[in-house]
């Protein structure tokens, strides 16, 4: 039987996409299984550091579609489930093939080794995208060679090294994004643009982000909070880009525990800090383009409002778009 490697290294890279911004200080990783006939048993993706890795999400969910034992659904923690398929699989992975986005990892972090498990249950070949950036996680396709299991790279490899880009961008220095919402018809003023969903999306990015940016003008106008309360999350720092150095202190983002704000007409403070979230319209735009490395655009199904992104000339190159929302949500480069 002929398969598609790249159809179904795609659907790890879709399903990854959604969770980008979200797991830092992890990499965003998507994994598709599939059996010997072809069917796909699962599509999954590492959601949030700390919890499993996507190849262990997807483990899982093979497993009770499989077996259709669900005490397995009972289990979150990553060396819980390595423990419990350690114990249950009886070889039902034999003949099974992993697509994951990233080279499983070969040591115990904070979760157990992916490439241990995946060599003990006898997954019969993988295929991966990117080769590991970091030198403790690297080696996980020696430990699979080791155990027979065939291994073949780069399956997808620009697309999967565009999805690890993040990574390593904050792993060397940091790594900055400009995200925006608009309406269909460009703009990008007037109150609340996007749904209830892609907020909750941009606070969850909130919650782990070290520094929020943010134009003068759009802290006097809109007095925003700043924080991520849709996902009861932390509020991250703010840096408020101004030459006018003086606020009205009961804005409510100067008063959100914990939180560290900086005034300057300037980025320097960037440098400080690994996770970068910029939010703003045109002219923080312009401001911060020699600092931007990804930008995030949520686009809202209306037409409305008077202002948006005008007078600037740019080609994006498009990473991602996603349509699980109300909204559109693309994921875009620059094009230098």
């Amino acid at each position: 039987m002929v398969t598609d490697n790249n159809f179904f290294m795609s659907l790890a890279l879709k399903e990854a996409w959604k969770y980008q911004g979200l797991t830092y200080p992890n990499p965003a990783v998507g994994c598709c299984i599939i059996s010997e006939d072809a069917s796909i048993l699962a599509v999954e993706a590492h959601k949030k550091a700390g919890n499993p890795h996507a190849e262990v999400e997807a483990l899982k969910s093979a497993y009770y579609k499989l077996t259709n034992d669900s005490k397995i659904l009972e289990l979150s923690k990553s060396a819980d489930i390595h423990t419990f398929l350690l114990k249950n699989h009886n070889d039902i992975f034999k003949t099974t093939s992993i697509y994951t986005t990233l080279e499983p990892c070969s040591h115990r972090g904070k979760t157990p080794s992916c490439a241990d498990l995946i060599s003990s249950l006898g997954v019969k070949k993988v295929f991966v995208g990117s080769r590991d950036l970091n030198p403790e996680a690297a080696c996980g396709n020696d430990k699979l060679l080791a155990c027979g299991i065939e291994v073949q790279n780069d399956v997808l490899k620009d697309k999967c090294d565009n999805l690890l880009e993040p990574y390593g961008m904050w792993k060397s220095n940091n790594f900055v994004f400009f995200k925006w919402a608009q309406r269909l018809n460009g703009t990008t003023d007037g109150g609340t643009i996007s749904s209830k969903d892609s907020r909750k999306n941009v606070h969850a990015m909130r919650d782990v982000c070290d520094l929020l940016v943010i134009g003068g003008n759009t802290v006097r106008v809109d007095r925003p909070t700043l924080d991520a309360r849709l996902v009861d999350g932390k509020a991250p720092d703010v840096l408020i880009v101004s030459r006018e150095k003086e606020f009205d202190k009961t804005i409510p983002l100067f008063n959100v525990e914990g939180r560290k704000v900086i005034v300057s007409d300037n980025f320097e403070v960037c440098k400080n800090y690994k996770n970068i979230m910029i939010e703003g319209g045109a002219n923080m735009y312009e401001l911060s383009r020699e600092y931007v490395d990804f930008y995030l655009c949520y686009i809202a199904p209306k037409i409305g409002g008077d202002d948006g992104l005008k007078k600037i000339e740019d080609n994006f190159e498009i990473l991602n778009i996603e349509k699980e929302t109300q909204d559109i949500i693309m994921w875009m480069k620059r094009e230098v």
